[in-house]
């Protein structure tokens, strides 16, 4: 995933590590392990070294960075880090073209690379700069949503794993910080790409939010972050309890992705009541139906705890129910839901609270805050391979996230490959075919081109500032 503060900074390139710089394509190709395309848990050198030669973007990625077609300092002064195959870690590289950028990354063939910000100077050249005039000034603004902060909350994988089932979590999260994001701040250059493993990062290219500062990106992540508190804590969202006899008032932008009347949409029915916002639907279709999630005692106890205390006769009759038979998790809300409805009218609106406060918990966006918060923190580049899986780190769309495979739906770098080398196979009675950007070929294709319509956005937002200037 994302990398904070990388143990290597600096480390050089002399350490048994093979340049590619003299490699033919035809030779890289030949070199390619058919055996080692077939496995997920890893990437052939070789076969990682033909996408990077015929398939990544990088003249999309470059144009995503410059935010112009002709070259600025947002790409000049970029910093970028590779991973090297022996783990060597290169940071504050710079380039002065796409092309170049291209180049070394074909020259070294790297595991991985990562984006940083636009610094004072170009990074390659810092040594030769006093160290206050090298600094950060622009910097798009990131988040990283990763599948094992939901650990807790998931029955169907655990740790490194993930399935379709467990990704409508991520979907859920997406859906209500992309709303935070258009709504309440009004940024409209939001790239949503897949980890290539087991979260999404989000980018956010609008000028106002590269030029955040880190303090500003600390209170943005403040305003974003619901979630607090360690894996032993049981309650992990605290926004207040209400005044006996009167509802409490919420952020409009969490009372938006929470809905209304929470006790009167429980059940199926309810699903598509106009009071129910983004995150009661899913935490009865995702928390409740799908995952199960207070079905063993462990986790309902759980749910008890977050409870009113004030109520505990109500909640220890819960607990007796509970433990007498076993119920479904749709079931027990149920119960909960009823309990709060015959509840006095001086403990209602604590009741209320408690639900509201309990839905958040186990649906709201779980960021990674450290990620967001500095203009210097690196990110893993788009469009590039997971090392662990092969899968590529592709863009995608709010709309289809929900139905987002993370097991089928990203190619990997032997399927881009095979579709490549049928296509070439189908076409060799043409003439010698040219290996500028490929990946039309492939079932990349989709992905690139969502990718280009973003930037195109981006683009045009940017001529239109410099007419109107």
């Amino acid at each position: 995933m994302a990398l904070h503060d990388p143990p290597r900074s600096g480390a050089g390139i002399q350490s048994g590590v093979p340049l590619y710089s003299d490699l033919g394509l035809d030779d890289a190709l030949a070199m390619v392990d058919e055996n080692a395309l077939d496995r997920d848990e890893s990437v052939d050198p070789m076969a990682l070294l033909a996408y990077y030669r015929r398939l990544l973007p990088f003249r999309s990625l470059y144009t995503w960075l410059n935010q112009d077609l002709a070259i600025t300092r947002s790409f000049t002064h970029r910093e970028f880090a590779f991973t090297l195959q022996n783990e060597a870690y290169l940071r504050y590289q710079s380039f002065s073209s796409w092309d170049e950028w291209k180049r070394e990354v074909c020259r070294l063939n790297p595991s991985r690379f990562e984006i940083g910000p636009i610094y004072s100077a170009k990074p390659k050249d810092r040594k030769t700069l006093q160290k206050t005039s090298f600094r950060p000034l622009e910097r798009e603004l990131v988040f990283d949503i990763d599948m094992t902060d939901y650990d807790e909350i998931r029955t169907c994988c655990s740790d490194k794993s993930i399935c379709s089932r467990c990704w409508k979590l991520i979907a859920a999260a997406v859906e209500v910080l992309d709303m935070v994001l258009r709504e309440d701040f009004g940024f409209k250059h939001i790239l949503w790409v897949y980890s290539g493993r087991r979260g999404i990062h989000c980018w956010v290219s609008d000028p106002e939010a590269r030029s955040l500062n880190d303090e500003a990106r600390k209170a943005l992540v403040g305003w974003t972050e619901v979630i607090r508190g360690s894996a032993n804590q049981a309650k992990k969202v605290s926004l207040g309890s209400a005044t006996p006899g009167t509802q409490r008032t919420l952020h409009p932008s969490l009372r938006r992705a929470l809905g209304n009347d929470i006790l009167g949409n429980s059940g199926p029915r309810g699903a598509d009541s106009p009071s129910r916002g983004i995150l009661q639907k899913a935490f009865y279709e995702i928390i409740l139906c799908d995952q199960d999630v207070f079905r063993d005692s462990q986790r309902w106890e759980t749910l008890l705890a977050l409870l009113p205390t004030n109520d505990s006769e109500n909640v220890t009759k819960l607990q007796s129910r509970w433990s007498a038979s076993s119920r479904t998790s749709v079931a027990k809300w149920n119960d909960v839901l009823e309990v709060a409805s015959k509840s006095p009218e001086r403990l209602r609106t604590t009741w209320i609270a408690a639900l509201e406060d309990i839905v958040l918990q186990y649906t709201y966006p779980r960021i990674d805050a450290e990620v967001s918060k500095r203009q210097n923190h690196l990110l893993k580049s788009p469009f590039v391979v997971h090392p662990s899986t092969g899968r590529v780190c592709v863009p995608l769309d709010v709309e289809q996230i929900r139905d987002f495979d993370p097991h089928s739906s990203a190619p990997t770098v032997a399927q881009l490959l095979r579709e490549l080398n049928r296509h070439e196979a189908q076409a060799s009675s043409e003439a010698s075919p040219s290996h500028k950007g490929e990946w039309e070929k492939t079932s990349l294709k989709p992905f690139v081109e969502r990718f280009d319509r973003a930037t195109a956005q981006i683009l045009r937002e940017a001529r239109d500032a410099k007419r109107s200037t």
